[in-house]
Formats: C-alpha cells, sequence, structure tokens
C-alpha cells in the first residue's frame, strides 16, 4: 500500500465529508478511495470513520490520526519540494479565487505573464462572487476587493481600487447629466449588490458626501451592470480598472469628476505564513509589481 497516498485520501475524504467527493477531487474512482481507506484502517488498526447511509463522521481514532496524517503530508511535500527546487524556485499548482468580473476583465492576461515568467508553474482559479473559505475549499490565495478584512486570514495590500460614476452617450442625451452628486437621487442608478446598493458614498475636498440611489437593475455581477450602462440603461458607479477601456473608446463617459467615490483596497488573502510556498511568495511579488505599474489602478480615467 502506498502509505502517503492512503493518508491523502484519508484527509481528503475528512475535509469533503464523502467518500464520492474526494473522489472526484482525485480523480479516483469511489471504490478505489474505498480500498485506500479500509488499508489504512488495517495499518493504523481502527476504524477511522463511522458509515451511515446519511453522514460520514471520524471515530475518536480517527480525530487523532488526521492531525498526524496533515503533519506527514506536509513534511512529505515539503521534502519533495525542497529536493526537486534547491534555489526555491515556484513550482507547483496555485489554486486562486477572485470575482468573476475581476478575473475576467484583469487577471487572466496577468497569470498568463506570470505563467510565463515560472514555467514550471500552474493556476487554478475559481471565479465566484462570494468570499471563500479557503480552508474548506482548499484555496491558496484569494484576491479581494475590501475594506473589511477576515482578522483570522493574513493580507497583504495589493493596491488601492479606485471607482468612477459613469454612463453611455445615449442616456446622459435623453436624460440629462448630474451636476453634483445629490442629482444621482433623480437618475436610474444601476447598483451592485454588495456594495453600495442603496447608498453612494464620495468625498469632495475633504467633505464626505453620501447620497441615496436607486433604480430599476441591481446585480450581484458588476460587469453585468457595467453592459447594461453601455446600453444605456443607466448610471454606474465601477471600478476604474473595469471602465478605463470604455471610457476611453468614448462608450461611457466619467461623470461628477469633483466627487471622489469611497475608495477600497485590493488585497492578497491567505491562510497562514507557516511554510509559505514558493509559488504564493513568487504569485504576491508579482501581483504587487504588476498592479503598481497599471495606472488603472492609481489614476482615474475622465
Amino acid at each position: 500500500m502506498d502509505r502517503l497516498v492512503a493518508m491523502q485520501v484519508f484527509v481528503e475524504v475528512a475535509d469533503r465529508g464523502s467518500l464520492t467527493a474526494a473522489a472526484d477531487h482525485l480523480d479516483m474512482s469511489r471504490a478505489m478511495v474505498s480500498r485506500y481507506l479500509a488499508e489504512l484502517e488495517e495499518w493504523v488498526g481502527a476504524r477511522l470513520f463511522h458509515r451511515t447511509t446519511r453522514k460520514l463522521s471520524l471515530t475518536s481514532a480517527g480525530s487523532d490520526t488526521l492531525p498526524r496524517c496533515r503533519q506527514l503530508l506536509d513534511m512529505a511535500g515539503d521534502i519533495q519540494s525542497s529536493a526537486a527546487t534547491p534555489e526555491n524556485t515556484p513550482r507547483g499548482t496555485l489554486r486562486l479565487t477572485s470575482s468573476m468580473s475581476l478575473g475576467q476583465a484583469y487577471l487572466a492576461p496577468l497569470l498568463a505573464r506570470f505563467l510565463k515568467r515560472y514555467p514550471g508553474t500552474a493556476v487554478s482559479m475559481l471565479l465566484v462572487d462570494r468570499a471563500v473559505n479557503l480552508i474548506e475549499e482548499r484555496v491558496d490565495l484569494a484576491i479581494r476587493i475590501t475594506n473589511s478584512l477576515d482578522p483570522n486570514l493574513i493580507a497583504r495590500k495589493l493596491a488601492v481600487c479606485r471607482s468612477v460614476v459613469c454612463a453611455s452617450p445615449d442616456y446622459l442625451q435623453e436624460h440629462g447629466t448630474p451636476k453634483k452628486a445629490e442629482d444621482l437621487a433623480l437618475h436610474n442608478c444601476l447598483t451592485y449588490s454588495y456594495f453600495g446598493k442603496s447608498l453612494w458614498e464620495f468625498e469632495r475636498d475633504g467633505v464626505p458626501v453620501a447620497v441615496p440611489v436607486g433604480g430599476n437593475m441591481s446585480a450581484n455581477e458588476s460587469s453585468v451592470l457595467l453592459e447594461a450602462a453601455v446600453s444605456g440603461a443607466g448610471i454606474t458607479m465601477q471600478p476604474v480598472y473595469a471602465a478605463a477601456k470604455l471610457l476611453r473608446s468614448g462608450k461611457l463617459r466619467a461623470l461628477l469628476t469633483a466627487y471622489q467615490p469611497r475608495e477600497m483596497s485590493i488585497y492578497g488573502v491567505y491562510a497562514s505564513r507557516r511554510q509559505m510556498p514558493a509559488i504564493l511568495r513568487a504569485m504576491l511579488d508579482f501581483l504587487v509589481e504588476e498592479f503598481s505599474a497599471d495606472p488603472d489602478w492609481e489614476t482615474p480615467v475622465v
């Protein structure tokens, strides 16, 4: 029996709560997963799981064995990594998550450059518009735009994320152009479900300004609102990086440029500094370098 593989199977089943889910993740048959578990239980000399038709749960022996298996797998990974990469060259696969709009509009070309720079690496992207649990979903790095960080995670600031209020020329021709932030209350504002859905916040000359907004469209994906704004549906507040090309092309026009929308920060978030893989450290350094070199993250397009 390959005991390291059996331990990996055991850990996956424990983390995912299902033989089938572990089999899918490991690209094994369910029968093979069951076989590895049975052989590990024989080697340990105890049952590791309580099995019923509805539930799979760790036995007392399983609870004691799980952290030891994790430790042994980590040690084996460290030995393999140090032997294969004596100079700490980034290797392996990094599982990364971000929002759909950020991943499609901005990260995809960056990651292509990263992979070209480090040929021994691979990236697996999880694009979802929710806060992913890094531990449960085995994610190495989350790219998050937020002003509220989880204190249990480690975050490295990558850039300031500035926003711009914009609309299409057709919308402005039909409905007029707002001259001050308060005028937004009279317009059809396309709102993002997770940020500023009913209140847009600005600063002008150091004075905060908050404006109630509303409209006939809201979405949990900002790129949907961006496309709707291009089609003349209303006024949207967008990250500068997402709207920059459309502003330069004239498909959208920046509004209320004397007002600075509330700033957010973009972070690389990860679970632990302990034994940080070289690929994670390289990715964080690379993203800091790329974000700092891109004016769309620092200077709003007007």
